[in-house]
């Protein structure tokens, strides 16, 4: 079965981005971690991406890349002149 992948912020709004996947076009986002069938081991490098492990099985597996969506304009804070 071939899914849908996504680098997406963490829960917590830290500003790293980590692999999401998901089966369905209509399923919410799900962190890799949490789709044990689907994920493997992160590659141990400090600092390195979170799921790119992952990210490559599943991309020669057929798995589509997703990306990452944009804020609207309307929702990116602009600095207000001082």
């Amino acid at each position: 079965m071939t899914g849908q992948m996504c680098w997406l912020s963490r829960c917590g709004g830290d500003g790293k981005k980590i692999l999401h996947l998901r089966l369905d076009v209509n399923k919410p986002w799900v962190p890799y971690y949490l789709m044990a069938n689907y994920s493997v081991p992160d590659y141990p490098i400090p600092g390195g991406s979170k799921g790119w492990a992952t990210y490559q099985k599943l991309f020669k597996a057929g798995w589509k890349l997703e990306p990452t969506p944009q804020p609207a304009f309307q929702d990116q804070q602009i600095p207000k002149a001082a």
